[in-house]
């Protein structure tokens, strides 16, 4: 059985740093306030003309590097943000030319959050298929752009990154053995529309817009969606969260992911957290998150990851990786 296979990860934080101390000094809030609500320590803001394809492209450079790959070894780029550079051409397509990618195709998906997740699917199936044989799967945002920062329940919680992951094409036996994607599941919700949105548009405002949030029905929705697609995942595997040596879960907010860890039974230690440094960067997340738990030796060889996500839309899935 043809399997896409995770080679190599990358990523890339701007060097700004705010804290929640500095954010108290711009709107009525504190230290205490934020990490007891969301775990949240400080967070990466993008520099003035730092674009999400700047941040994209030096995620991918990174996830080529540790490959050993040259730009012009991939086929595909599916780069999953919604903060785009424009409204149009796709950002992944501005990633080719700045990669010096000169073959193959590029585009981009929009599921806020879940975004990386829907990514990493489509390209799996592009690379089982056969259609491409490597792709650079990739999670870049710039969300400093569209908040309200006198939204002290919004603009405390969401920052600016990049992750990215190199996919190739590995024959497997067709097990849960298997390197490699095992099985992914995503799902949405139209419904939910107004709880999680950004208030602007070309077609409708013809401007950005601001993000807006109903925190605690997210947070409720949150919980209980995400053990379900998590459950979902290891049903469609035969596998049980016993077998889980590491959840990566979107880094939205800490309430949600220990809530989620209790509603699975998993162990605290078996969940990478990283939104205490970096916030939540949407479609970053759980990318940035990857490549830490890479970078610093807690994956490792035949490790069992489930990968996590949920955002506005609703949109939520996962995704179960042999390493």
């Amino acid at each position: 059985m043809r399997r896409s296979v995770i080679t190599a990860t990358g990523s890339y934080l701007p060097k700004r740093i705010l804290t929640n101390d500095e954010l108290s000094q711009m709107v009525d809030t504190t230290d205490e306030w934020i990490v007891a609500r969301s775990g949240i320590k400080q967070r990466h803001i993008a520099a003035d003309g730092e674009l999400t394809s700047d941040l994209a492209t030096h995620a991918a450079k990174a996830a080529l590097e540790m490959a050993g790959l040259k730009a012009d070894d991939i086929d595909l780029i599916v780069l999953a943000t919604a903060t785009p550079d424009e409204t149009f051409p796709a950002t992944a397509t501005v990633v080719q030319k700045n990669l010096g990618m000169t073959g193959g195709f590029a585009f981009d998906i929009q599921a806020v959050c879940t975004g990386f997740l829907y990514a990493l699917a489509t390209a799996d199936n592009f690379v089982k298929s056969g259609q491409a044989n490597r792709a650079l799967v990739i999670g870049a945002e710039t969300f400093s752009r569209i908040l309200d920062w006198e939204d002290r329940t919004t603009c405390v919680l969401f920052a600016d990154g990049a992750g990215a992951i190199v996919l190739e094409a590995e024959d497997g036996a067709g097990t849960s053995d298997d390197r490699g994607i095992l099985t992914s599941h995503l799902h949405s919700d139209g419904d939910k529309h107004d709880l999680l949105y950004v208030d602007g548009g070309p077609s409708s405002t013809q401007t950005t817009g601001y993000l807006r949030m109903e925190g605690r029905e997210v947070f409720r929705h949150a919980v209980n969606n995400l053990a379900s697609v998590v459950h979902e995942a290891l049903d469609a595997t035969g596998l049980t969260t016993d077998d889980i040596d590491w959840l990566v879960p979107h880094q939205a907010n800490k309430r949600i992911i220990d809530g989620t860890g209790r509603k699975l039974k998993l162990d605290p230690e078996k969940v990478v957290l990283t939104v205490d440094k970096h916030g939540n960067t949407s479609a970053a997340s759980v990318p940035l998150a990857l490549d830490e738990a890479v970078r610093d030796g807690r994956v490792k060889r035949g490790d069992l990851l489930l990968l996590e996500a949920m955002g506005g839309g609703f949109t939520w899935g996962s995704a179960l990786v042999r390493w």
